[in-house]
């Protein structure tokens, strides 16, 4: 019966729990702080160009948002 035991230990051990994988996740900066150098790139961009000639900024701001932790 020992054997069994030893199993389900071993079983929750490969599954994180629930908290721990949302705390990974979570932003650790608010959005408007997050990645200040692609958003001043970005914004110049759409000021001087408008945003349709600045996909490359704005994807590189997202990009960059999402490695922060942020879903958008």
């Amino acid at each position: 019966m020992s054997g069994l035991q030893a199993q389900d230990s071993a079983c929750s051990l490969d599954k994180p729990s629930k908290d721990v994988v949302a705390t990974e996740t979570k932003p650790k900066k608010r959005i408007c702080c997050a990645c200040p150098d692609t958003k001043k790139l970005r914004d110049e961009c759409i000021v001087e160009h408008g945003e349709s000639a600045c996909t490359k900024w704005i994807e590189a701001h997202i990009l960059c948002l999402r490695s922060e932790g942020f879903k958008v």
